[in-house]
């Protein structure tokens, strides 16, 4: 019997053995045959940050939103820095095949936009459509001017796992589920996942969420090397901000491949994380005086960088959409639930 246009349908997760590692998924029930789209969560948090997203697909959509590696119940296996984020995108395609899945639409979130991204450049066949949603640059988070990405720092000083607060990596190490700090878990949801004075009903659930990500050196942030060159610290070879840094990951062809599968950029206007000016980025909070000994290195235009490739894209060919929403942040597709779902079904429909 089918699910009742009124009734979501319902989720189940189940671990799921690959020839790469065991990854935790989540699904709607029943739709083993439906088309398939897969959703691929952000930096800190897992597939529960998609759970309302994929209850509002119709019956012709099959939800499959894995944990990625180091995130919630996936194994917790080691990130190499120095692959970009292979690692991750091959563990997708080992998921894929273990389910049987051939030619997904990718919704990628955050990290998981980056990893979209390097997914569609590497196996463009395979690739039905694409959406992204406050996606990290293509060209990495940190460390590059203009909206070529150029390095400031052939090192990529700046960037890699010496970027993140080791306060707030402290506590998500310790589980830490107060809002005592302005760098606990909770606060941090609250201040810069959405757009305050925003509390998401279900917050509880996105704080365990975040808390699941595995810390240290292999996994989140990951290690750094000092640097002569502001602020003193470069990427490292180990976990998963290092497989953001310049010198590891950077998408500057993909107007290249072909086929050119149809692409929606979603964002949300007051997003603080992924910006032109980011308060994440180390040299936006040099110039704020929050870094001491800032040299005048610019802020990375993130958003002007995604443009440009994605304005390429679309010279060559390829359909690009871009949708912005005022007053949402980076968790747009939580905070304007509707308003993203129906730009996702318009996506999904070019792609099928």
């Amino acid at each position: 019997m089918s699910e009742s246009p009124l009734s979501p349908p319902s989720l189940i997760t189940r671990r799921v053995r690959t020839r790469r590692l065991t990854v935790q998924v989540t699904e709607c029930a029943d739709r083993e045959h439906a088309e398939p789209v897969l959703f691929i969560h952000g930096n800190v948090s897992s597939s529960v940050f998609w759970h309302d997203t994929m209850r509002d697909l119709p019956e012709r959509y099959r939800p499959i939103a894995p944990d990625l590696r180091g995130f919630g119940g996936t194994d917790p296996e080691p990130v190499d820095g120095t692959r970009g984020v292979r690692d991750y995108t091959d563990d997708l395609a080992a998921l894929l095949d273990a389910l049987g899945v051939e030619r997904p639409h990718l919704v990628g979130w955050s990290l998981g936009g980056g990893i979209a991204l390097r997914f569609l450049r590497d196996r463009p066949a395979q690739v039905r459509s694409l959406t992204l949603v406050n996606p990290v640059s293509p060209y990495g988070f940190g460390g590059t001017r203009g909206q070529d990405g150029a390095l400031i720092s052939p090192d990529g000083a700046g960037s890699g796992g010496g970027a993140a607060n080791p306060d707030f990596v402290e506590r998500l190490a310790r589980h830490d589920r107060s809002e005592e700090s302005p760098l606990s878990p909770r606060q941090v949801l609250n201040a810069f996942y959405v757009k305050p004075p925003l509390r998401l009903e279900r917050e509880d659930e996105y704080v365990e969420s975040m808390l699941s990500t595995r810390t240290g050196d292999d996994h989140y942030p990951g290690d750094s090397v000092p640097s002569k060159t502001w602020p003193g610290i470069a990427p490292g070879t180990r976990g998963v901000l290092n497989c953001l840094a310049p010198t590891h990951f950077r998408i500057d062809d993909l107007h290249t491949i072909t086929p050119r599968p149809p692409v929606l950029w979603v964002r949300g206007e007051d997003d603080v994380i992924i910006s032109d000016t980011s308060v994440f980025d180390l040299a936006h909070l040099g110039a704020l005086g929050a870094v001491p000994g800032w040299d005048g290195t610019p802020a990375q235009p993130m958003i002007a960088q995604t443009r440009h490739v994605l304005g390429l894209y679309a010279e060559a060919g390829g359909r690009v959409r871009e949708v912005s929403v005022p007053d949402a942040g980076h968790a747009v597709h939580i905070e304007r639930r509707a308003e993203f779902a129906a730009a996702l079904l318009e996506t999904l429909a070019e792609g099928a």
